[in-house]
């Protein structure tokens, strides 16, 4: 996409900014010249911050810290002082969770109830771009069903998730709930949503501990070789995520939600991509496991492999239409096979995958 010209006069605000996507984003707005105020946990934690640092120290743009928690009322007001956009990004992003309510949903739902009550007493703030997600649209493959045509669009919403299957997905509707019910009490500021699907590629810190990054090296490492299942799901490369962040946040006519999602895929074929890049060096997976093999013995491997969720998207048809967010923000997505490469090539480098 062209780069418009910004007007950086003004500060923005990214919460939770020692994330996987908002790192991305943080290295982007520093990158034109943004004074960044990088809401985190702990601003004394120089070894989780020296990432940022470092992106701060090659940019012309500023970076500040400011202490923030998703479920303290009130602690983002210095942090949100005198910007005009507000990027939240923060919410935990975790499949396995021993509480549900406490773990997931609490820090979504509340965490964007705080950030928007915020905006809502912060006079400057003339946009809030909210990250939330696929899963905030659909929450299994087969909800396919209930819709009209034959791919999911920015008019659905998940119906079908809940605390107790696939609670992720539930967290993650609520937000974006809570988002727009918070919006549409005032008329100072707007809201847009970056909805994006599995979001992959190399991370800012070569360490996160994104769930995307433990697939890609059970992908690599042994875990899954001997096959893996017909899971078919959306994928988006991190670095156009922080793009469509940008889009949304100074694109003046932008509104609404986008699904942001470059290729529908599978495992399989990820499996694939990645074997053709790196040879046998690794033990990718080469087979397909069979559905009944997968619903018998998939809940005993994994806690979160429950029978329903098997039952409602192994090997069931998925889509997503991203159509807006090319027309709309004009994204151009980067082919899946770089997001995979250099993504399983940082986990080498690294030393997360040996051989």
């Amino acid at each position: 996409m062209t780069n418009p010209t910004y007007d950086t006069s003004a500060p923005v605000l990214v919460t939770g900014a020692t994330g996987y996507v908002a790192g991305w984003l943080v290295k982007r707005l520093l990158e034109e010249g943004f004074t960044v105020h990088a809401a985190v946990r702990n601003p004394s934690n120089t070894e989780k911050l020296k990432y940022l640092n470092a992106l701060a120290d090659q940019s012309p743009g500023q970076l500040q810290y400011f202490q923030s928690d998703l479920l303290t009322l009130g602690s983002y007001a210095e942090a949100m002082q005198g910007c005009t956009v507000v990027f939240h990004t923060a919410s935990p992003f975790t499949i396995a969770v021993d509480n549900p309510q406490k773990d997931l949903i609490e820090p979504a739902q509340l965490g964007t109830r705080n950030v928007l009550e915020q905006a809502n007493q912060t006079e400057s703030v003339k946009r809030v771009v909210v990250t939330s997600s696929c899963a905030a649209i659909y929450g299994d493959s087969a909800d396919l069903e209930m819709v009209p045509g034959d791919l999911f669009t920015e008019a659905d919403w998940n119906t079908t998730s809940s605390l107790t299957h696939q609670p992720y997905s539930y967290s993650k509707t609520l937000a974006e709930q809570e988002a727009w019910k918070i919006a549409k009490t005032q008329d100072r500021w707007n809201l847009v949503t970056i909805n994006p699907s599995l979001v992959l590629g190399p991370g800012i810190n070569p360490f996160a501990t994104s769930e995307s990054f433990s697939l890609i090296k059970q992908l690599g490492d042994g875990t899954m070789k001997m096959g893996v299942p017909n899971y078919q799901m959306g994928v988006v490369d991190v670095r156009d995520v922080a793009e469509a962040h940008l889009a949304a946040g100074f694109t003046p006519n932008a509104q609404g939600r986008h699904i942001t999602s470059g290729y529908n895929t599978n495992f399989p074929q990820m499996a694939e991509i990645l074997r053709a890049h790196f040879g046998e060096a690794y033990p990718f997976p080469k087979s397909v496991l069979p559905k009944a093999l997968i619903w018998l013995v998939g809940p005993l491997l994994d806690s979160s492999m429950t029978r329903k969720i098997i039952a409602r998207n192994v090997g069931v048809p998925f889509g997503v239409d991203n159509s807006k967010s090319i027309q709309k923000l004009g994204l151009t997505y980067r082919p899946l096979a770089t997001s995979l490469t250099d993504m399983f090539q940082q986990l080498i480098d690294y030393d997360v995958v040996t051989t």
